[in-house]
């Protein structure tokens, strides 16, 4: 195959990329994974820091997760999931729900994380309209939040770089200024604070419950929301608002969900459950796609009746189930199990937090710095004390980005601010490695 270059050669539109970029920097070749390395064509290795877009829990080419899809793929590689069950999904629903929250007792399959909160989404307005209130059928959002690119996921979407040019496309719904823990409008710091920046979420509740079906947020951190990360107390003031009003509660856990806030569900460090968590990415170990909403008996029950009643959930997609897919996600769930992988990740958490903080603490041009759990968000400005924030036209991160990919590290800025989020299976060494490369691509391009 020739070396691509210049429009006319372009044939395939990659996602969240200004096509014109690829005449400058073109698409890197990637021949193989192992571990956390991604290998071009020409084997220069590069440390996935990003875990391939947040999906990657263990190891690109994992032995155990091959020979489980292997296996899967001489018996049964797909099939409809309506009218239809197997193996694969029956072990999975089985083990998923094992160690779900308490409550979450029934799962619905899709094919990826955008499709699943527009399942939780169309499970809440139908559950209130098989009810006798079709009237409830609108959601709160947090601003800044991010769940997905389809369209019902993107009216709940407050990241405008995502949502804003879409919105004449989207059913409106009720945005909710959420906490901004770098910015406390209240003074108070992220590990300490009662979650006063609640208030505006309770409010929004109150005035608008009889048309409310529910609430969605991301637990913990608002990951393409430039990282913003908030206490397990507003979780628990959410939950609690969300009984005491009667609507439901949406636990978008597709990022954060599977450790990687450092439980094995971030909703667990509030001591809450949900009625609806939507799961993706990780569950298979960045292997195949595949999504799942989980949700209570209260939920099901409302769409159990007979055929005439006309209260089926009738949502569905062709690849819903399917057997590969669950077969990888079988597997990841055993080495969760087998390698007690949420306690062994502990003393790797806390030397990527120390690694990152001790090369960039003091940095000139560092805003902030945070953590949660494997997530560690390093966010940069022109000028910190004055809160001066780069010219977005200069893309400082991107060019950031684009410095430690020469390094040997594929750490893909998110604007201004770094991301460190790599698989499970990183050592040690590989993390001062990583971190090393961060720092000397940021001064490449800062000084």
């Amino acid at each position: 195959m020739s070396q691509r270059s210049g429009r006319e050669a372009m044939r395939i539109w990659h996602p969240c990329t200004q096509m014109k970029d690829h005449e400058t920097y073109p698409p890197v070749f990637m021949e193989r994974g192992q571990g956390i390395y991604l290998f071009d064509r020409q084997g220069k290795a590069y440390i996935d820091a990003i875990s391939s877009w947040w999906v990657n829990l263990f190891g690109h080419a994992n032995p155990r997760i091959a020979r489980a899809v292997t296996d899967q793929l001489s018996r049964l590689e797909h099939v409809i999931f309506a009218g239809c069950t197997h193996a694969p999904a029956e072990e999975l629903a089985e083990r998923l729900l094992a160690v779900a929250l308490p409550g979450l007792t029934k799962i619905f399959f899709a094919d990826n994380g955008s499709c699943a909160v527009e399942a939780a989404l169309k499970m809440s307005h139908a559950f209130w309209r098989n009810h006798g209130r079709p009237e409830k059928c609108r959601f709160l959002y947090l601003a800044n939040g991010y769940h997905g690119e389809t369209a019902g996921a993107l009216g709940v979407c407050g990241d405008r770089l995502y949502a804003a040019p879409f919105v004449p496309l989207f059913v409106p719904q009720i945005e909710v200024a959420g906490p901004d823990c770098q910015r406390c409008p209240h003074g108070q710091a992220r590990e300490t604070c009662d979650a006063a920046c609640f208030a505006s979420m309770q409010a929004a509740i109150d005035t608008h419950k009889d048309v409310l079906a529910g609430v969605i947020v991301e637990p913990l951190v608002q990951c393409a929301g430039n990282f913003r990360m908030y206490p397990p107390v507003y979780l628990a003031k959410l939950r609690r608002a969300t009984l005491e009003a009667g609507i439901h509660c949406i636990a978008d856990e597709i990022a954060v969900g599977f450790g990687r806030t450092g439980t094995m569900f971030a909703c667990e460090q509030a001591g809450v459950s949900p009625d609806f968590m939507c799961l993706s990415k990780g569950i298979t170990s960045g292997t195949l796609p595949l999504s799942c909403v989980l949700t209570t008996d209260a939920v099901f029950d409302a769409f159990y009746h007979d055929y005439a009643d006309d209260k089926a959930f009738l949502h569905s997609h062709s690849y819903t189930g399917n057997p590969l897919a669950c077969a990888a996600a079988v597997e990841t769930l055993r080495i969760f199990e087998d390698d007690d992988v949420i306690n062994a990740n502990r003393p790797k958490i806390a030397h990527l937090q120390a690694a990152v903080r001790e090369r960039f603490a003091g940095y000139k041009h560092v805003a902030d710095i945070r953590s949660t759990g494997w997530i560690t968000a390093v966010e940069l400005y022109a000028d910190p004390e004055r809160g001066t924030p780069f010219d977005w036209r200069d893309r400082t991160g991107f060019r950031i980005f684009q410095e430690a990919v020469k390094r040997g590290a594929w750490l893909r800025n998110l604007g201004d601010t770094l991301y460190f989020m790599p698989p499970y299976v990183i050592t040690t060494d590989e993390i001062d490695k990583l971190t090393d490369i961060a720092l000397e691509a940021t001064k490449a391009v800062l000084g």
